[in-house]
Parts: structure tokens; sequence; C-alpha cells
């Protein structure tokens, strides 16, 4: 260790920028770190280089790479630095939860705010309790620097068949659902949005498929896993809330399904939330 440290002694910090996190957005914008760190060893070229720029987290890896492999010493030394600015780097990514400082930062300008951290593509209980732990380890940092604290929840996105059956299990840890229905419809029914248009038109007219199930629920497969995964998280959590999230979320014979498998909300584009409105309505009206 002492042998690391004398050829490597970094300090990194992390600034995330301000950015606006919305659940559903397909394509969500990448948050960029700032990068700064002091090294003292013969290779301050590459140090500075890190310093004045902005860079994503596995370009800021691959410059500690390279610089380490400028090193002199064994191999063993040289990865045994590397594993450790590496960890110093991921812990220092955790340090910051940017949700929660923005919610902080909303809250001191007086306005009230209600926070709801998702994490998506969860297939087990255990990671997302891993990864709960992990946001509320960071939370509590931002609430000791700030002097204050904020009430939020931790829930996940439904989005693997295993989840929407082992939903029961999912909601000891999360504290609301929410079914992302486009990737939750490409695994359960094995199918790429990317090459479906290749193969569509041939299911239609061989009547395998009646709807493009990207568009309109396919409620047989991925409607039964929906239902099945709200019985069973609110058997565990009785006070569960539930939603979709997707094409779907806009889709009047869709909305009306999520209604009657007993769903707090649906979420979708802005043009389409008059129809979502309406075709709720509609089935809450049919159900009396």
């Amino acid at each position: 260790m002492k042998r690391i440290f004398s050829f490597l002694f970094a300090i990194i910090t992390l600034v995330g920028t301000t950015s606006v996190f919305t659940s559903c957005q397909e394509d969500a914008p990448e948050i960029n770190y700032t990068i700064n760190i002091t090294v003292n060893n013969d290779f301050t070229e590459v140090v500075n280089a890190i310093n004045n720029g902005t860079m994503k987290q596995e370009a800021a890896i691959a410059a500690l790479t390279a610089a380490i492999n400028q090193m002199n010493g064994d191999q063993t030394a040289k990865l045994q630095a590397l594993i450790e600015s590496i960890n110093t780097l991921a812990t220092t990514l955790d340090a910051k939860l940017a949700i929660i400082e923005a919610a902080m930062n909303v809250k001191a300008a007086g306005t009230p705010v209600k926070v709801e951290i998702m994490v998506p593509l969860v297939g087990n209980h255990k990671e997302l309790r891993y990864q709960k732990n992990i946001i509320d380890k960071t939370a509590e940092a931002v609430f000791a620097e700030r002097n204050d604290r904020i009430d939020y929840l931790v829930g996940t996105m439904i989005e693997v068949p295993r989840a929407a059956v082992t939903a029961n299990q999912i909601a000891e840890v999360a504290e609301f659902f929410s079914f992302g229905t486009n990737d939750l419809t490409q695994m359960t029914l094995g199918f790429s949005r990317d090459d479906i248009a290749k193969f569509l038109p041939v299911y239609l007219e061989k009547n395998i498929l009646k709807n493009d199930p990207f568009k309109i629920l396919d409620r047989n497969g991925v409607g039964q896993l929906v239902r099945e995964a709200v019985f069973k998280g609110r058997t565990t959590r009785p006070d569960l809330k539930c939603g979709i999230c997707g094409e779907h979320g806009g889709e009047p014979s869709s909305v009306e399904f999520c209604h009657h498998a007993g769903l707090n909300y649906v979420s979708c584009s802005p043009f389409r939330v008059p129809i979502a409105r309406l075709a709720a309505a509609h089935a809450a009206l049919s159900q009396k």
C-alpha cells in the first residue's frame, strides 16, 4: 500500500450537472461528471488533461488507466493502483445523489417537493435492496451536509418478467411499481422494437397477432404479468402505488386495462394526456 501511494495520490471530486429526471424518457440525457485529480508523480500532463475537461465516468477511468500504465513499477502495483482509483471514483460517484440535491434546492426556495427515486431493470429483490442501501446512504450524506432532510420513496420499474412473478419479494423493498411496458413487452414476447417491423405485417396477415403489441398492450401475455405483479406486490405492501410508463400509457384500450388491473396512474407523452384522461374516465364510468 505504501508503494502504491508513492506512485499515486488521487483526490477525485464529483460534480453532477443539473438534470431533469423523467422516468419514461427512452433516451434520457446523459449526466456528465467533472473529475478533478491531483497526482504526485511524473505524468502531470495526463492529470492536467483530466482536470481541465468534463468527461463521463468511462472516460475518466480510461484516463486513469492510461496514466497508471505510464507508472514505474511492476504490473501488480499498477493493477492495485488502478483498482484503488476506480473504487475511489465509484465511491465518489455514489456520494452525490443529484435528485436529492435538486429536491433540497427546490425546498430551500420555498416549494414543497416529493421525491420518488426509481431503480430500473430490477429482476431480483436482492439487487434492489443493494441499490436502496446505496441510495439511503448517499441521501443521508446530503441531509447531513445540508442540515435538513426531505421525504423520498424508492421504487422500481417492472420491466423484467422475473420481477413481475416475484413481485411479492420486490415489494419488500420497493415502495412503488412502475411497469415499463415497452421493455416488458420486448422481454415477454422476445420481440425487438427495432426489428418487429420486418415481420409484424406477416404476423398480422396470418392472424398470429391482432395488433402491434408495442402500441396496444398484449393483455393475455404482458397484461397477465402486470395483474400478477400488482396482486403479489400488494399482498406484501397493501398501499403499493402502481402505474405504467411507456407508449401504452396513452392508448385508450390499454388505459382501460390498467384501470381494471388496479393501477393508480399511467404515464405518457404530453400530447397523449387528453386521450389518456378520457380513456380513464370512460373506464371508471363503465365499471359503475
